[in-house]
């Protein structure tokens, strides 16, 4: 199994830049068990799901984890912060045309040239720097941090993004990109499942910059992926075997949010868990936790694909990709979503 199986041809025309001019306003590609593909609305959910199911969704908050600023020869240097790990302390990927090396300076600035901070390599692990501040490094992203879009919205970020590239749900901050899926729901809409008897409950993942990088032969060897810190409670857990019992659905929205359930479900059955996963799903992984899954387009050739692969079948995944592009949906963090059930029972 290699990512080229993975592939679809995308027009560029079809990534979305810009997002919805509402959040509901989204489109919906249902497919069904069999394979049926449905074009709908993104307002269309609450008709597509029944009193007694149970929405899980990640309550991560995007941190405004990119920042500007020059080394001490003069040169610029970019910084995408991946973890905060402390109160004066960061991992960061760092762009600049020659990587400092430790004990380097990046001086920091806001969108003055102004120097806000400064931030000392501490070492390297990978592609990651560790880096050392001299001040709090929260205050430092309030002051100066830009909304990381993703390398594909190739345009700078505005103020309408720190506001549209976050859940209305986002209440805890460590994600470096957002759970896409989720941004399609809006309060009314929520008022709306509220009245139907769906129910909700939240897991918390921080999205990692990870989840843009290419798929490489380490990866897919090992079969482990990027670490990612999740949280699933042991009121998620109650809140999946209540509906379970009662007879309802458990739909992750989002990838995330399905990648944490089935990190806690991997040693059979659904557990509290807190920690890091590196947990790779791909087709023939069997799952234990979701009975179907709120997503939105995927970068071709990446682990997504893979997912969303496993879990509706490889063949039915690309020819919904194929109708998607012949019917110009929007791709992408700011496209449309998918309502995908699964060939297969949970395990």
């Amino acid at each position: 199994m290699h990512p080229d199986d993975f592939d679809f041809e995308l027009p560029d025309a079809l990534i979305a830049r810009q997002p919805a001019t509402a959040r509901t306003a989204s489109r919906l590609l249902q497919i069904a068990a069999d394979g049926t593909q449905t074009d709908q609305h993104f307002s269309d959910i609450p008709g597509l799901l029944s009193p007694g199911d149970l929405l899980v969704l990640n309550d991560t908050r995007v941190i405004p984890a990119r920042l500007f600023g020059r080394k001490a020869s003069g040169g610029k240097a970019e910084l995408l912060i991946e973890r905060v790990d402390g109160a004066r302390h960061a991992w960061a990927q760092v762009r600049a045309s020659k990587s400092p090396k430790a004990g380097g300076v990046v001086d920091i600035v806001d969108a003055s040239n102004t120097v806000h901070a400064r931030a000392t390599v501490a070492g390297r692990e990978g592609r990651f720097f560790s880096l050392d501040f001299d001040t709090d490094v929260a205050a430092v992203l309030d002051a100066c941090g830009h909304m990381p879009l993703p390398p594909y919205i190739d345009r700078a970020d505005t103020a309408a993004d720190r506001e549209r590239y976050q859940t209305v749900y986002a209440r805890q901050p460590g994600a470096v990109a957002a759970p896409t899926a989720g941004l399609h729901f809006d309060d009314a809409l929520f008022a709306t499942l509220d009245a139907q008897g769906v129910q909700r409950a939240f897991v918390t993942l921080h999205v990692a910059a990870g989840t843009f990088q290419p798929l490489d032969d380490a990866a897919l060897e090992a079969g482990e992926l990027h670490a990612e810190w999740l949280e699933v409670s042991d009121a998620v857990c109650d809140a999946v075997a209540a509906t379970r019992e009662r007879g309802g659905r458990v739909i992750a929205v989002g990838t995330t949010s399905l990648r944490a359930l089935e990190t806690a479900a991997a040693g059979g059955r659904l557990a509290a868990f807190r920690g890091d996963t590196r947990l790779f799903i791909r087709p023939g992984y069997q799952f234990r936790a979701v009975d179907g899954l709120i997503t939105n387009f995927h970068l071709p050739k990446s682990s997504l694909m893979m997912l969303v692969a496993a879990l509706a079948g490889r063949d039915r995944i690309l020819a919904a990709y194929v109708h998607a592009v012949r019917k110009q949906y929007r791709f992408f963090s700011y496209g449309d979503a998918m309502l995908i059930w699964p060939s297969e029972p949970p395990a």
